[in-house]
């Protein structure tokens, strides 16, 4: 997305680390990770430093603060004060000497080099490393790092490093790019108002979705569309934030962007070139109204529409309150539209399922690098209302999406209606390191509480429906309710149907 990283399950670092000889401070998802620096010379003189790095169970704890609620938005994260942690409990330490660079930049990403290589030491799902021997690869990227002049040249091989991992989720982004990734989560950004995320099978940039009235949706962008070019430069290996960066600028300036549309060449596929204003993008993720609808039988009902757009961190909170308010005004079910949501905090996506959910249910299942599975459970939840549910899905609901439909449709308590999701089952950690970059790693893989794997594969939803628009009824009124609009959506028609043969059960005491 171009406000938000789009389809990332994030995990916020919840206790930092520190390399005792660094001037700065950052926080790290590691919690018994001790990395040792100094600074030595060889018997020509040549400046070396070298890293002493000792594991422990960090992946154990980062999956147990998940389960206790403990973490957060990592993208609105701010650097945590350094602790020194000398744990008694490493299994094994690794010492590697390497040359420092005269030139100051480079040298300061070659720090930023052994934590990124540290962290993923520690807490990378996969402990093989893709089948490589992750200690030579700091040693041979430390060595290719050093005659580098520049930051960018620096941070260039950090990444070539990180795709020898085979995730395409596990990557780090400059000092520049994350300041851009954590706009947004006050709610405004100054940008085109687009959702965008790389297709893991393809490596391209499609759109997931346009905020509602924004630039990019009056231009009639649509999802689906694989953006190509920005300001006439090719965007080939370029991730989400990198194009975010470059959508976003100020408001009242413009942005040239080239789109393919289709799924191949032929009538159905065409190029398309637009130039979308800047603008102040106001972020919401929940939109609501109330649906007056008339069941089989003749009775007119209400029906609570709820539409989340991201797992921002005001979104469970929003949801309650929209729940009490539909309460109030008598609604007696509801319809969740996760469609195009592309998910975000792990821990917002948990939240709101408990606003749906009783008792002690699974939310869903974590696999750490061990391939141990643990459960996260609910402690004595307790519903905001009992109202027959249906949740809308399709292709662009991921992340958080996939984990929250997955625990209301695997505990009962929801039906789902529209097309299979993405398929993201990978959770990462963000963690913000010593010169203001942050490192993307790939932490855990979930699946539903019903033991469903959903990585690539996606929910496949109870009841399909189609993508069409229907012809709404004609209107005296120069003006449509938002109600009215929602009634052309043939998956909203859908949905009523599946609630008329659900039995009301009241709010929740």
């Amino acid at each position: 997305m171009e406000p938000l990283c789009p389809n990332f399950d994030l995990l916020k670092s919840s206790r930092p680390t520190s390399v005792p000889l660094f001037p700065h401070r950052f926080s790290s998802i590691n919690r018994g990770i001790t990395k040792k620096t100094c600074a030595s010379y060889n018997r020509n003189g040549i400046p070396h430093q070298s890293v002493r790095t000792q594991q422990s169970t960090a992946q154990h704890d980062l999956l147990k603060s998940l389960k206790k609620g403990v973490v957060g938005f990592a993208a609105a994260a701010t650097a945590l004060a350094s602790v020194c942690s000398d744990s008694p409990a490493f299994a094994e330490s690794l010492t590697v000497a390497f040359p420092v660079s005269r030139a100051q930049e480079v040298n300061t990403v070659q720090r930023t080099l052994v934590e990124a290589w540290g962290l993923i030491r520690e807490t990378f799902v996969d402990p093989t490393f893709n089948h490589q021997d992750w200690d030579l690869k700091l040693q041979q990227t430390m060595v290719e790092m050093f005659p580098l002049k520049s930051a960018d040249a620096a941070y260039g091989k950090i990444s070539g490093m990180l795709s020898t991992l085979g995730d395409p989720f596990t990557r780090i982004i400059s000092p520049k790019e994350y300041q851009s990734f954590r706009i947004g989560s006050d709610g405004n950004l100054q940008g085109v108002g687009l959702f965008i995320s790389v297709e893991p099978k393809t490596g391209h940039l499609v759109v997931l979705s346009c905020v509602e009235g924004s630039p990019a949706a009056r231009a009639g962008i649509h999802d689906g569309d694989e953006l190509i070019e920005i300001n006439g430069q090719r965007l080939d290996g370029v991730d989400s934030e990198s194009a975010a960066q470059r959508l976003r600028g100020q408001a009242g300036t413009s942005v040239t962007v080239k789109l393919h549309r289709g799924n191949g060449s032929g009538s159905g596929s065409s190029i398309k070139e637009v130039e979308l204003p800047r603008e102040l993008i106001r972020l919401s993720p929940i939109s609501s109204t109330v649906i007056p609808h008339r069941t089989p039988d003749g009775r007119l009902t209400k029906t609570g529409y709820v539409k989340l757009t991201m797992f921002s961190q005001t979104a469970a909170t929003d949801m309650k309150n929209t729940i009490h308010e539909m309460e109030n005004q008598g609604v007696q079910s509801y319809i969740l539209d996760l469609r195009n949501n592309p998910g975000g905090l792990v821990k917002v996506g948990l939240d709101v399922a408990q606003i749906w959910l009783d008792g002690n249910e699974t939310l869903v299942n974590t696999i750490d690098r061990d391939g141990h599975m643990s459960p996260i459970n609910m402690a004595n939840g307790h519903a905001l209302t009992h109202d027959p549910l249906v949740v809308l899905v399709n292709e662009g609901s991921a992340s958080a999406s996939e984990i929250l439909a997955g625990a209301l449709h695997d505990n009962g308590r929801a039906i789902l209606v529209g097309h299979k999701t993405f398929g993201k089952g990978r959770i990462q950690s963000i963690t913000e390191l010593h010169d203001g970059s942050a490192l993307f790693v790939t932490v855990a893989k979930y699946v539903s509480p019903a033991l469903h794997d959903i990585d690539q594969v996606g929910i496949m939803p109870d009841v399909q429906c189609t993508t069409d628009m229907l012809n709404p009824p004609k209107e005296t009124s120069k003006e449509k309710s938002p109600a009215s609009s929602l009634e052309a959506d043939s998956c909203i028609m859908v949905a009523e149907h599946e609630l008329d043969i659900q039995k009301p059960k009241g709010t929740a005491s």
